[in-house]
């Protein structure tokens, strides 16, 4: 049973304003709150896959960021029926063939804290002078919908890896992504700075279109 749902709210020109609920396939905390700072948009709601009710393991064994993602957002379609968002992200160094990739969360470890993930990071890009560490944040949002059609969204933001982590912004590897054009790392950033360029802001966005272009306004 879907438990999507449209509520409406009459506005001051008699139209009818719909809201949809769309269930947010992660269990990071971090990454719900900032998917509802980017998505503000009143007439989407979004639900956590928990209070969906959805409490199985994920396994993301795909091989791409987007196939991680539609893995994520069918594996919820197929237990709520609704409309699911799943995003799958992470950083790409360019002196690493693209690692850590896919593998961005737990490449350090499932239980590595996101100090320990930096850590690694620097160990395995010592053998590279700074000047070579270039990266890129990499989001793709996948969108299941309750008829079962899929849509993908890609997201990117271009910038260097620092030699020393600065800014209490953000979360994973914000602290040690420096954005040359801004001369500050994205944990240094406000987070309406960091949404406006970032990788999953701009997939996001994108996404987020997507969803409001099915809302068809209704007059009485």
């Amino acid at each position: 049973m879907s438990i999507e749902k449209t509520e409406k709210a009459q506005t001051g020109d008699n139209q009818e304003q719909k809201k949809l609920t769309v269930i947010l396939a992660t269990g990071n905390q971090d990454k719900v709150r900032e998917i509802a700072q980017i998505a503000s948009d009143d007439r989407l709601c979004f639900m956590t896959m928990r209070k969906a009710g959805f409490t199985d393991e994920i396994i993301e064994d795909g091989s791409s960021f987007a196939q991680n993602a539609l893995i994520k957002a069918r594996a919820v379609h197929a237990v709520t029926g609704g409309t699911v968002m799943a995003d799958d992200s992470g950083l790409s160094v360019d002196m690493l063939d693209g690692a850590p990739g896919i593998y961005s969360a737990r490449f350090a470890g499932d239980k590595a804290d996101y100090k320990t993930k930096i850590n690694k990071l620097y160990q395995m890009l010592k053998h590279w002078p700074q000047s070579q560490w270039h990266a890129a944040f990499i989001c793709v949002i996948a969108l299941v919908m309750p008829d079962g059609s899929e849509k993908t969204f890609y997201g990117a933001c271009r910038g260097m890896i620092t030699k020393e982590a600065a800014g209490s912004n953000g979360f994973g590897y914000d602290p040690v992504f420096y954005i040359p054009s801004l001369q500050k790392t994205t944990a240094q950033l406000e987070p309406e700075q960091k949404h406006a360029i970032s990788h999953r802001g701009k997939a996001l966005r994108a996404a987020c279109q997507y969803l409001l272009d099915q809302i068809q306004p209704t007059r009485i």
